[in-house]
């Protein structure tokens, strides 16, 4: 039974991990950087350990001084949270080695979804729809570009080991094509550590949709619906929702049953997204499988009412999903808007510093993850992400006309936040009607007024 949980990751996430760890009866031990001496994470968790400056590679991105701290601490498991060593197999296998739980999938299936161009093939032996593409990563520029031609244009251009965003880059003819490669290459290599490459076909204005997995150690794989990423600024997301607004029942179901599909033939166990883009008329494609919890579950936490933080560590500690798929019903349409310290107004600079008022909204259908207070700092050595807002409700208009009031109650001063473009992207006529695609933030910061930005 596990009884004594390491947590090795900061911010929201930290924190979300602490108090599902509590409500279950598990110890747990904080890791922490220098920076984050005085982040909540720290202060709630039952002990907490210094692993290092505040700059990522010296602390959190350190497996030998986490996995140093577990030994220390004695602990049975180590949740990775998101991001940093969340979806590195090496990690993972060294927790194997030294008989520590680790939270999430085993190392062999971290591996192998990881690599973008495997996880293609392996999802598409199993029949799940891929998006046109190179078959495998691709050795240069050369090989690259006559794949791109082969295809058609427009491509877009990704790393094996990418994420977040970084190593991507959409090329729309072959003269732009191999600046466009070698940038991509050049950030996958300084960001993942790796630059390999591959090419698929670039769809315009899709919807992004992905497929939260639950799946234990006995078999049982299940869905728990949808989550409609489509609002993002350059594959990073800004709003999620739970149903999307796009999908019909039908659409819904055989998309969970792919979804189901590509986490079977992974071997999958523990928590998972599989992510697809969604055109027009309903013709959906693979794109990837996130193995690890997402920066948005709480959106389907609240549209099913299902806690995956604890499932997580239920099944990671051996025992059975307790409810079926029939059990999983979507009773309540849920929004989040991810809070960073950010300037929208000056091309989104990072907005680092001391938070001189901090007051969260609060009320009926309201929910919001955060590690921050008032009189804490945010370092400019992490993502900018400072919360997430979420409001739910029994339809999508109660839950955005909610999130509307909540955004019109948060104040924090002192930094700069996109709390004033989130609250003007949720009354904008296109995105109340569900009509956003993953282009429609940047057209919609084409005809928006920089002074709506600004919170009020």
């Amino acid at each position: 039974m596990i009884s004594k949980v390491l947590i090795a990751n900061r911010g929201e996430i930290a924190l979300r991990i602490a108090r599902a760890c509590r409500e279950l009866g598990i110890r747990t031990i904080a890791v922490y950087s220098e920076a984050d001496e005085q982040s909540l994470h720290v202060q709630l968790a039952d002990e907490a350990i210094c692993i290092g400056p505040p700059a990522s590679a010296e602390s959190y991105l350190r497996g030998d001084r986490i996995m140093s701290a577990a030994e220390i601490a004695d602990v049975d498991a180590i949740h990775p949270g998101y991001g940093f060593l969340s979806e590195n197999a090496d990690f993972a296998e060294q927790c194997e080695a030294c008989n520590i739980l680790f939270i999430g999938p085993r190392s062999e299936t971290i591996r192998k979804m990881g690599d973008k161009a495997l996880a293609r093939e392996t999802v598409s032996k199993a029949g799940v729809p891929i998006i046109p593409g190179s078959d495998g990563p691709v050795e240069n520029e050369k090989e690259a570009l006559r794949v791109a031609k082969k295809i058609g244009f427009p491509v877009i251009i990704k790393a094996v080991s990418g994420g977040g965003g970084r190593g991507m880059r959409i090329a729309h003819n072959a003269v732009s094509f191999t600046k466009e490669f070698l940038t991509a290459k050049m950030e996958a290599e300084k960001a993942f550590g790796d630059g390999t490459m591959y090419v698929e076909k670039y769809l315009e204005s899709p919807r992004h949709i992905e497929f939260q997995i639950l799946a234990d150690k006995h078999g049982k794989i299940l869905h728990l619906g949808e989550r409609d990423c489509s609002v993002q600024r350059r594959h990073q997301k800004v709003i999620e929702e739970a149903p999307s607004p796009f999908l019909d029942k039908s659409l819904r179901n055989r998309m969970g049953k792919i979804a189901i599909k590509a986490a079977e033939a992974a071997e999958y166990e523990n928590a998972g997204t599989i992510e697809f883009l969604v055109d027009a008329k309903g013709n959906f494609y693979f794109i990837e499988m996130n193995t690890r919890i997402q920066v948005e579950h709480g959106v389907t936490e609240e549209a099913t009412g299902i806690d995956l933080i604890k499932e997580q560590i239920q099944i990671a500690d051996g025992q059975r999903l307790g409810f079926d798929q029939k059990d999983v019903i979507l009773s309540k349409h849920a929004i989040e808007c991810r809070i960073c310290a950010e300037n929208p107004a000056a091309n989104f600079a990072p907005s680092p510093g001391e938070i001189t008022l901090y007051y969260p909204p609060g009320g009926h259908g309201v929910r919001v993850d955060s590690h921050v207070y008032g009189g804490y700092t945010v370092s400019p050595h992490y993502d900018s992400m400072i919360g997430k807002l979420m409001t739910y409700g029994r339809t999508r208009k109660i839950a955005l006309d909610r999130m509307y009031r909540a955004l019109s109650e948060y104040l924090i001063r002192g930094i700069h936040t996109n709390v004033g473009l989130c609250k003007s992207i949720v009354v904008d006529p296109a995105f109340r009607q569900g009509e956003a695609t993953t282009s429609y933030v940047e057209e919609f910061l084409k005809r928006a007024p920089k002074e709506l930005f600004e919170p009020k």
